[in-house]
């Protein structure tokens, strides 16, 4: 029960509040959200929203007064704040095309804009790039580096191990007809849906959403349940399976009446595993309408729509979209959103979604682009003659690399035993059919992160840096972002013939919901020794 004489504030009011005690703004929406997932308490007075300021400011007190003090304790003193970019909400970090299609792993644009920018403050005391410049990523993943180029007006060359990774890269860059990707997405949504309503599918989901929401409302209702889990007065974990098992005779009984099959015939491939049968017939048949595009830039964007798509309709839980464990065909308990959840049964509504997303960002980079190059290169950045595949590509690219040569470099090489790339698009792969080469892979997840994988790591990006030093100008300026764990890139930076002349350390924050701990890494600058 609330003390009378404690201060109750309006949304509005809280918002208000909050952005004085912070000095920062916190929005309308920022304080929705800490009490729609139970963060704060909700009071309903007089038929309006109120919240306590003392829960308010214990909330804060608790988690983001003392953040930045917090973490220098534990990271030190040499921890540039400034560079963490906390003030950004995550529309900021990723804007426009830099959502086009998740990608485990990628900086944020605004630190790839921090260094090829033309502005100097207390830490970067100088101008490294200008406009006309080209830089160089050697490890391109979603192509952030190219992106952000192209905002500045510096040319931009991308290089990475991975088909799809490039796919996704040049995707974000290239010039569309917005007018033709809406006509062809709404073609293919509604040969989506003609399919569902000749099936029992839309029947079948109807019923099951009706009686899910139903079940939920009572047993977990929000935000009251979330409150009461992150305070302990109800354990979330064996609640939460108690209530599975509860539903799933309800959901076995839908899944015979409307005749539903579940598994797939055979468990070969990735798209054998991980979808419901009726999703990977829909996914089937979006990419036989998706060959039939004939402007080649629609059929990839789409295509990427497709990809964007499938990674959202994998037979998993919500929490475990990152890092699959088991296919999950049938309801569960979701430990990120507190309910029970369901599989997902058809693809129609999230391609709709994101078809609606991709046309929406593609027209906000347009307004922002520049006129210059930019481009991903499939292929081995150890062995890769830059210049010859550029030529083969654009003529005019090619003589201005000619005459000009590259300034410098901005990338984040994989991190040693962290990721599978290739493994991370596993779906993408199989359907569009590019060439896996999982075995080039610098650092991947499934070598490990013992004596010989470091070494191979070492050797690895060092081949990279030498590769890509003849076709830098002299006074190169190079930039890796790492988190250095294991004190590898002095020897990296000895064996590529460079030195490393400043280090920019950096707090990495909203990682992800699993892991909260502090965390930095470190940009190396590294010039020619």
């Amino acid at each position: 029960m609330i003390n009378k004489q404690e201060e109750l504030m309006t949304i509005q009011e809280a918002s208000e509040w909050a952005s004085n005690y912070l000095d920062r703004e916190v929005t309308a929406s920022n304080i929705s959200y800490l009490i729609q997932y139970g963060r704060i308490k909700k009071i309903e007075k007089n038929g309006r929203i109120q919240i306590s300021k003392k829960d308010l400011k214990n909330y804060y007190e608790s988690y983001l007064g003392k953040r930045e003090i917090k973490w220098k304790k534990q990271l030190g003193d040499d921890l540039n704040w400034e560079l963490s970019f906390d003030n950004l909400k995550e529309a900021d970090t990723t804007k426009h095309v830099h959502r086009l299609h998740p990608y485990k792993g990628k900086f944020i644009p605004q630190l790839v804009e921090y260094f090829l920018d033309d502005h100097t403050d207390a830490y970067k005391d100088e101008v490294y790039f200008n406009k006309g410049d080209i830089v160089l990523d050697p490890f391109c993943g979603s192509g952030t580096t190219l992106v952000q180029a192209n905002e500045l007006g510096i040319h931009a060359i991308g290089i990475d191990i991975s088909e799809f990774n490039t796919f996704i890269s040049n995707a974000k860059i290239t010039r569309y007809n917005l007018e033709d990707i809406e006509y062809e997405t709404n073609r293919i949504l509604k040969m989506l849906n003609e399919m569902d309503e000749s099936s029992n599918i839309v029947k079948f989901e109807n019923e099951l959403s009706d009686v899910l929401s139903k079940f939920n409302n009572r047993y977990f209702p929000s935000p009251e349940y979330k409150r009461k889990v992150r305070n302990k007065e109800i354990d979330g974990k064996k609640y939460g399976k108690e209530k599975e098992k509860e539903f799933l005779p309800i959901y076995y009984n839908l899944v015979n009446k409307y005749g539903i099959k579940l598994k797939q015939d055979n468990d070969e491939t990735f798209l054998d595993k991980w979808y419901i049968s009726n999703v990977r017939k829909e996914i089937d048949m979006t990419f036989d309408l998706i060959k039939d595009i004939k402007n080649i830039n629609t059929k990839k964007i789409v295509a990427l729509i497709l990809s964007r798509t499938m990674r959202s309709c994998r037979a998993t839980t919500h929490s475990d979209l990152a890092t699959l464990k088991a296919p999950v065909l049938t309801t569960y308990y979701c430990h990120k959103h507190g309910k029970i959840c369901k599989p997902l049964f058809t693809i129609s509504n999230w391609f709709s979604r994101y078809s609606n997303d991709t046309i929406k960002r593609l027209r906000e980079f347009d307004k922002l682009r520049t006129d210059s190059y930019q481009i991903c290169l499939s292929g081995d950045s150890r062995n890769m003659d830059i210049f010859e595949v550029i030529k083969e590509k654009n003529k005019l690219f090619y003589e201005l690399l000619r005459e000009n040569k590259i300034n410098g470099i901005f990338t984040s090489p994989p991190y040693v035993g962290l990721i599978n790339y290739h493994e991370q698009h596993a779906y993408a792969y199989d359907l569009f059919g590019f060439n896996r080469r999982d075995d080039l892979e610098i650092g991947p997840l499934f070598r490990g992160r013992g004596k010989e994988a470091r070494k191979l790591y070492v050797q690895g990006i060092s081949d990279v840096l030498i590769n890509c030093k003849r076709f830098l100008v002299d006074d190169f300026n190079i930039f890796i972002v790492a988190n250095d764990k294991y004190n590898l890139y002095p020897e990296i930076a000895k064996k590529s013939g460079l030195k490393i002349v400043n280090e920019f350390k950096r707090p990495v924050l909203n990682r992800t919901e699993k892991d909260k701990k502090a965390y930095s890494e470190i940009i190396f600058h590294m010039k020619r020794r």
